[in-house]
């Protein structure tokens, strides 16, 4: 990495996001530009309990828990470069657009995902990004989100 980019490991992740087991789907976030862009990374196994259903005997990872790696990565960034460590932050879903899954993704891919933000800024409720997911560098998912950040109080 060069000189000015941060990453969060699993422990300031569970500091900053209040998702936990099952539903924290980022492991790593090894690239964060400020509030620019990030790179998270999902380690995909079959100890995950949507593999027990959706599908038995073909373990697909659901495209909306992909979705949901990539905005979790893009919570990353934005509360890593805001340092909001431990200040019970929240962020909520209000737009999912331009959705596409290109590629199935299971046990034992590494999910890569970008996200970039395309609006927002420090002290901001309302952001947006575009995301992609990929595998060994085949395009898994993209999509752009939009998210309310729910500042704590001052």
């Amino acid at each position: 990495m060069s000189d000015g980019l941060q990453s969060a490991d699993i422990q300031l992740i569970q500091r900053i996001l209040p998702h936990r087991y099952p539903f924290l789907l980022v492991d790593k976030v090894v690239e964060i530009d400020g509030t620019n862009s990030a790179k998270g990374i999902k380690n995909v196994t079959m100890n995950e309990p949507h593999f027990q259903g959706h599908f038995p005997g073909v373990p697909v990872m659901p495209g909306v828990t992909i979705v949901e790696a990539m905005a979790q990565t893009a919570g990353v960034m934005v509360g890593v470069a805001l340092d909001m460590a431990d200040k019970e932050l929240l962020i909520y879903f209000m737009a999912i657009d331009g959705c596409k899954f290109r590629r199935k993704v299971g046990p034992g891919d590494v999910l890569e995902m970008q996200v970039t933000t395309t609006r927002g800024k420090p002290g901001g409720k309302v952001w947006k990004f575009a995301g992609k997911a990929t595998v060994d560098g085949e395009l898994a998912a993209e999509a752009e989100f939009t998210a309310m950040i729910d500042l704590p109080k001052a």
